[in-house]
């Protein structure tokens, strides 16, 4: 005869595992949620142990399971939640066991997760800026630490990489805060130099203008003198000669004196305009004119700026993923 107490028993122990079963195949494969082995139906839940976040927050623990009356109850983060579809809607797709459930529900966290700054917004600081220095300064004892080890675990890499984004994110804060703070100073800024660059651009301006207006007479000036210079160059060397020509000691000397104060009279006194402390004259600048490309490439091609000026075409090109005669194109693994 059928023991039709034991197989009531056995039914219910069967129906106890499928009711956890969805869970447990999440853990084993969490790649075959939302597939037909596991599939995710609208307004349908399952009992586990999960885990969710809000953005850039941490990982919080959620349990979906039966009170001791039978009542299935959820709970994110030791907070009771009503909505049990869609506590199990946000958190589904992150299973965890029942062990890090428990120990992240003491407030141990999740052992691929660094551990939350102690320090930082909630440091009770008055200043925003030193309270982001206390929260940077918390991260930064805490990295410190981690960092005496190498990385050997995928544990240890999920959690260096959290600890990447969250100073990467303080960085932003920083200087989200920055900018805040120096608004108001740019704005003034900005006001002053409304006020008063028009009227600097204005004298500049007209500094320019009174300069290109005696430009000409300054050049034709400046030739004349030249000119009276070559002139007088001319003379010297004349009487120069008539020195080394001369017979005696006596007319000797007096050609060289000669010689001497026409060599002076050559040179030519700089054409300018104005007073001493405004005077405005001609200056001559030498400037390369480059007449053979090639040439002047190949002289200068080992100066440490036309290396960086040719490294930097290179790097753009690479970017852009054109290989040019003369390079290759180089990948650099590097972590981001």
């Amino acid at each position: 005869m059928m023991n039709t107490f034991a197989n009531a028993g056995e039914v219910a122990q069967v129906a106890i595992v499928e009711r956890w079963g969805w869970w447990q195949g999440a853990l084993a494969d969490p790649s075959k949620i939302g597939t037909e082995e596991l599939p995710i139906h609208p307004g349908e839940y399952q009992l586990g142990y999960y885990r969710t976040r809000r953005k850039n927050g941490p990982w919080e623990p959620v349990g979906i399971y039966p009170d001791e009356n039978g009542v299935v109850v959820g709970f994110r983060n030791g907070r009771q939640v009503e909505d049990l579809v869609d506590l199990f809607l946000w958190s589904c797709r992150n299973p965890i066991s029942y062990e890090a459930y428990v120990k992240a529900d003491a407030g141990e966290g999740f052992d691929d997760e660094p551990p939350a700054p102690a320090i930082g917004d909630n440091s009770g600081a008055s200043d925003p800026f030193e309270a982001l220095k206390l929260e940077l300064a918390g991260e930064v004892e805490q990295l410190t630490d981690f960092m005496r080890k190498p990385v050997e675990t995928q544990a240890d890499a999920d959690r260096c990489g959290i600890w990447a984004k969250r100073c990467s994110d303080l960085a932003k804060r920083i200087n989200s805060l920055r900018e805040t703070v120096k608004a108001p100073h740019l704005a003034k800024c900005r006001e002053i130099d409304g006020e008063f660059k028009p009227v600097e651009a204005e004298a500049k301006e007209w500094a320019t203008k009174a300069k290109r207006h005696v430009e000409p007479f300054l050049i034709a000036e400046k030739r004349k003198r030249d000119e009276e210079a070559r002139k007088a160059r001319e003379e010297a060397e004349r009487k120069r000669q008539e020195a080394i020509k001369a017979q005696n000691e006596e007319a000797k000397a007096i050609a060289l004196k000669a010689a001497q104060d026409a060599e002076k009279a050559a040179e030519a006194p700089k054409a300018s305009a104005g007073r001493t402390g405004a005077r405005v004259s001609i200056r001559v600048e030498k400037r390369g004119e480059i007449v053979d490309q090639d040439a002047f490439y190949q002289a200068v091609r080992d100066r440490s700026e036309i290396t960086d000026l040719l490294q930097s075409l290179a790097n753009r090109a690479a970017k852009s993923g054109f290989d040019l005669p003369g390079m290759k194109i180089v990948e650099i693994e590097k972590a981001v």
